[in-house]
């Protein structure tokens, strides 16, 4: 039977993920990819295909499948429509639930109130039939139902994913300000960055970016650690997700490195080689404790650089509180330049920032930028091409009269 998905992701990586789902329909006759919307991709396909994209997917938050749409005009509206919904075909009444409602333009007063309309219904469904209801746990819910409200249509959706997908079930430690994995895995899609090229993170932080690109690299699936809602649903077929997560197979390793990190922390260099192990990784990242500022290239073939650049004392002298950040920032961002410049020609540099001046304190003019959003806040990943001699010209550049 073919059920309607939607798969949300951070935006900006909206066709990314749409790209992805093709890939990862290429194994599939049933799953097929529809309409890109903010926010996320419409798809269709069996309960295996969610099984498959929730395993395969590095970019999709969460798979949420389908139960119903209708136009509304008031809270009772939205009440009929989730009582009517066949709940107890997916869930019994000794399982938690979680209600999530989102809205864009809803003419609804109160969000919290109608959340309580949606958990009233499902509640009221199972005390009907059983004369019993299911607990509500927001914590750890073993099913999650969300709901999402327009200025006039109400969609509920039943979430076979439950943790957030970008939970791979591997993160054992984080820095101040950690970038999910999801769109870490994004930007590295977007950057075009592809297994077998060299790659380099020299601000790593707690390792996120390298732990996804060696991930693929080694083909492991970003859901390989981790459960998912629907091994709870009932009628589960265990044997059938077993075969789609053996079908998996390891992807032959290059000879030589091609992955390298380093940050200026000797505590983040541990945490990253700690999640390394924790997802699996079966070869060996070289990384390093040194300044971005005097990092060199750790091959001979120009490759890419893809970093989501720290603040505060990670980018400066650590504990000196006399100098403005930004002065801090500014001075580090010229020297970071002045070595990508002398030492990385012949290479591509991404950066993800919410500091849209970034090209300006860089001094360097960006190729590319393209804007994405970390939650609510706005920011863009730079692309600079770092062009082989032309710091000899500008070297050469005859002087004014």
């Amino acid at each position: 039977m073919s059920h309607s998905y939607f798969c949300p992701c951070p935006r900006g990586l909206e066709a990314a993920l749409a790209e992805e789902l093709a890939e990862i329909g290429q194994g599939s006759a049933t799953l097929k990819v529809h309409q890109q919307v903010p926010g996320g991709v419409h798809c269709s396909g069996t309960l295996a295909d969610a099984m498959r994209i929730n395993l395969h997917s590095r970019i999709a938050s969460r798979v949420l499948l389908r139960m119903a749409q209708a136009g509304y005009a008031n809270e009772n509206d939205i009440y009929d429509l989730a009582l009517a919904q066949p709940w107890e075909d997916w869930f019994g009444v000794g399982h938690t639930i979680r209600i999530d409602l989102t809205a864009i333009k809803s003419p609804l007063r109160s969000l919290e109130f109608t959340t309580l309309k949606i958990k009233d219904a499902v509640c009221d469904r199972f005390r009907d039939l059983c004369n019993k209801r299911p607990s509500v746990d927001t914590r750890a819910p073993d099913m999650r139902i969300a709901g999402f409200l327009d200025a006039h249509n109400f969609t509920l959706y039943l979430d076979t994913s439950g943790e957030a997908l970008f939970k791979r079930g591997w993160r054992q430690e984080t820095g101040d300000a950690p970038l999910r994995e999801n769109l870490a895995a994004g930007l590295l899609r977007v950057a075009g960055w592809k297994p077998g090229m060299v790659l380099l993170d020299p601000m790593c932080g707690s390792g996120t970016i390298l732990a996804e690109a060696a991930q693929m690299l080694a083909g492991i699936p970003p859901g390989a650690r981790r459960a998912f809602a629907f091994e709870k649903f009932k009628g589960f077929e265990r044997r059938q997700w077993q075969d789609i997560k053996d079908s998996v197979k390891p992807a032959p390793l290059p000879a030589e490195p091609t992955l390298f990190g380093s940050d200026i922390s000797g505590d983040m260099i541990v945490m990253t080689r700690n999640n390394l192990a924790q997802a699996g990784i079966p070869f060996e990242v070289p990384l390093k404790q040194i300044d971005a500022r005097e990092i060199r290239p750790p091959s001979q073939q120009p490759g890419i650089i893809v970093a989501n650049p720290p603040y505060g004392e990670r980018i400066g002298v650590r504990g000196d509180r006399s100098v403005a950040e930004d002065e801090l920032a500014a001075g580090f961002y010229a020297a970071f330049s002045a070595t990508l410049k002398q030492r990385f020609s012949g290479w591509k540099v991404f950066l993800f920032t919410a500091d849209l001046g970034l090209p300006k304190m860089l001094r360097l003019k960006e190729a590319r930028k393209t804007p994405f959003y970390n939650g609510a806040l706005e920011c863009r990943l730079f692309r600079f091409d770092m062009v082989a001699g032309f710091n000899r010209r500008e070297q050469a550049k005859p002087k004014a009269e």
